[in-house]
């Protein structure tokens, strides 16, 4: 089933249903020009999306499972992210935040650079402000971003990152910011529903840490390029990132021996600042 089958398909279903578009885009949590564009074929529906649209219509299980998959096997989608500026990249955030609203269980594993829900305010704008957006929009994705955070507090989900050692060291902003940072991380680490491991650097690999990922329930995998976000939701894909870190997890270290790194690091960057 191709694109232009799929979003026919959820016309269809929709209007059986007598549903207004209006309502059902609510309900799932997207834009009425985004549904539009589903239906009438001119956007790639993810998984996710024909999920949340179906759920809104209020189709039989057997319907939701045949249409998802389908969309699973259509193909994996690849945003340029020179597209995504174009529209906004705070909806980008606005996109996360619905899809973590719905998920239970998320795993992010970061080479290069703090996850972006454990971020300071500071290091987040440190971060775009490489995207060379206005002032505007860069407050608008600042915003959205830390309000996507939110999501830290919610005891019902199961939060895992694993970030490299590198990470600690990457100087995206000042040493006392990057402190601040280091503090930040050990802080939510305490929380009991988010677990945050770091893969040192003095022990040996079976891996190569290529790229950042972020998996959502076992179902849909993010990955981010140097030119493009991808979107994969096929379950032989997924795997293969779901095997990847777990890899990294059984490398990592966590709990006291993770905050002592932390803290260590954080005592160089503070002791960095009083000799400068």
């Amino acid at each position: 089933m191709n694109r232009a089958q799929i979003g026919a398909a959820l016309r269809t279903l929709r209007l059986t249903s007598g549903r207004e578009a209006k309502a059902v885009a609510r309900r799932a949590l997207m834009s009425p020009s985004k549904l539009s564009k589903i239906e009438n074929a001119r956007l790639a529906p993810s998984a996710t999306d024909v999920e949340r649209i179906l759920t809104a219509i209020g189709v039989s299980d057997e319907v939701k499972a045949e249409y998802t998959e389908a969309a699973r096997a259509s193909a994996t989608e690849a945003t340029a992210w020179r597209l995504l500026k174009r529209s906004g990249l705070h909806k980008g955030q606005e996109a996360a935040r619905a899809l973590e609203s719905q998920m239970s269980t998320l795993r992010l594993f970061q080479p290069s650079l703090v996850p972006g829900l454990l971020q300071t305010p500071e290091y987040i704008r440190s971060i775009l402000q490489r995207h060379c957006l206005s002032t505007d929009s860069l407050t608008r994705t600042v915003n959205s971003r830390i309000e996507r955070q939110a999501v830290l507090y919610d005891q019902t989900k199961l939060l895992r990152f694993i970030i490299t050692e590198t990470v600690l060291h990457w100087r995206i902003v000042s040493p006392p910011m990057m402190a601040a940072q280091l503090d930040r991380i050990s802080s939510l680490s305490r929380l009991a529903h988010i677990d945050i491991r770091i893969v040192p650097l003095q022990i040996q690999q079976d891996d190569i840490a290529s790229h950042a990922f972020v998996i959502r329930d076992d179902t849909l995998v993010t990955v981010e390029t140097i030119h493009a976000e991808i979107v994969a939701t096929d379950p032989r894909d997924v795997n293969l990132y779901v095997d990847k870190f777990a890899g990294f997890e059984r490398k990592a270290i966590a709990g006291e021996e993770m905050r002592e790194l932390l803290e260590h690091t954080r005592n160089e960057f503070l002791r960095e600042q009083e000799i400068g």
